[in-house]
């Protein structure tokens, strides 16, 4: 005899309490809930062992009879095999229970071994926030080649095969120098890290800028007098903004850093007095730095001033919210090098210099390299040394420390008159050799160290 759909259907809830049955050890007891409704729990009744047990199969109408039955039906299986079906329903449940704490333990565990990029994270407000950028170049440099390799890979599981890995893929595509830069972060943060015991050893400590990029060489680049007389048209026929072409030329004739002119503000600059004072925050050894402006100098920092629109920075851009920031550090040195593209393997850069340009700036036909605003600085340097200007006296226009410790630290004269005397020679012979008419000019080729 089985139990019909019909015959559940027809219970009222004066049959609370009452049992249905049907043959294989099934049967229901009927339940009614405080608004009345009608609900009947399937036990399956067995045997096992000399005891009598019951096993829950399903509520109806939650649960189809046809699923109740498939409960009873796997129950006796069970039963047939010698398996008691309570202690196989408890034993599943217990090791659900365990695959649940399983995976929380690993869950908590992971939580507890923080990945690289979280690392990196406490790295940059401890230590990369320092930087005159905020970290933000490392930072750029670590969501385009490492954070997508390792990223994700606990700090101590971090192998040096993983890092050569990302470091090779970078010289792969022919960024030696980024290759080496990357190095670099990765080794200072590795140490970081050793030094708080996140990681017991730097995996990256044997390795060199040599095994990764290759060992920089030493740049000599030097603009000789022939190619200055060439730097004015070919500016003029660059397409550079009149700001930048300024600022190429005040390069020259303060010795400054790219870097310091495009972080420049108005207030650091004195036009009265003759003086820019960059500031500690702006240097690249964090020495505050005065700049006695030549009559060379002044004119073209001048005109920087009068072009720019912004009453705080000279060489202004606009920020995404509104406000306003500098041009960014390498626009400068970007558009140089995209007017020398001979030089190089890539494409001109289409919103800075089109194909009538992309090699305007190459100051000779028989040039054999190429030159960037760092050039300049030791052009202007060498123009110094040929002016008869003395090393102890360029070193303090370049912004140089003392290496010597003992010297910086009993040595302090400034050489202030010093050098401003000298960028009045370096400003003098830059006139010279820059002007329209070259008459009575000498055109030194060569320079001796």
């Amino acid at each position: 005899m089985k139990i019909t759909v019909k015959e559940l259907q027809a219970l009222r809830p004066v049959d609370a309490g009452k049992k249905v049955r049907e043959t294989g050890g099934l049967f229901g007891e009927v339940r009614v809930s405080k608004v009345g409704a009608i609900t009947v729990g399937f036990m399956f009744r067995f045997r096992f062992r000399s005891r009598q047990r019951d096993l829950s199969c399903g509520v109806w109408p939650r649960d189809s009879l046809a699923d109740i039955r498939a409960v009873r039906d796997k129950a006796r299986a069970l039963l047939d095999s010698g398996t008691d079906p309570v202690d196989e329903r408890k034993a599943t449940k217990l090791e659900q229970q365990v695959d649940v704490e399983t995976r929380i333990e690993e869950a908590e565990t992971v939580l507890n071994r923080p990945s690289l990029e979280t690392r990196f994270g406490e790295w940059e407000r401890a230590a990369l926030s320092k930087r005159k950028d905020g970290g933000a170049e490392t930072r750029r440099r670590f969501e385009k080649d490492v954070f997508p390799k390792v990223g994700a890979t606990a700090m101590p599981d971090v192998m040096k095969a993983d890092l050569m890995a990302v470091l090779d893929g970078i010289v792969a595509r022919g960024a030696n120098r980024l290759a080496n830069a990357v190095l670099g972060d990765l080794k200072q943060m590795l140490a970081w890290c050793v030094d708080r015991d996140i990681i017991t050893v730097n995996p990256l400590a044997t390795i060199t800028k040599k095994k990764v990029g290759g060992a920089e060489e030493e740049s000599d680049r030097v603009l000789s007098d022939k190619e200055l007389r060439a730097l004015p048209v070919a500016l003029k026929n660059a397409n550079l903004k009149d700001t930048t072409q300024h600022a190429i030329l005040l390069i020259l004739g303060t010795c400054v850093r790219v870097g310091e002119i495009i972080r420049a503000k108005k207030s650091h600059i004195d036009l009265d007095a003759r003086t820019w004072v960059i500031p500690s925050g702006n240097s690249k050894n964090s020495d505050a730095h005065t700049v006695y402006l030549s009559d060379f100098a002044a004119h073209h920092l001048h005109r920087m001033m009068e072009l720019s629109y912004s009453d705080e920075w000279l060489l202004p851009a606009r920020r995404r919210d509104g406000g306003e920031t500098h041009v960014d550090l390498k626009s400068i040195s970007k558009q140089v090098g995209d007017r020398q593209l001979k030089f190089f393997e890539r494409q001109s850069h289409s919103k800075r210099a089109g194909k009538a340009t992309e090699n305007a700036l190459v100051l000779l036909p028989d040039a054999e390299d190429s030159w960037s605003p760092h050039d300049l600085r030791r052009t202007s340097a060498t123009l110094m040394q040929k002016c008869g200007v003395l090393p102890v006296v360029i070193d303090a226009c370049l912004n140089h420390r003392e290496q010597n410790r003992i010297k910086r630290t009993y040595q302090r004269y400034d050489y202030a008159e010093e050098q401003r005397e000298a960028w009045r020679l370096l400003g003098e012979r830059l006139e010279l050799l820059l002007r329209p008419d070259p008459a009575n000019v000498v055109i030194l080729d060569t320079y001796t160290a």
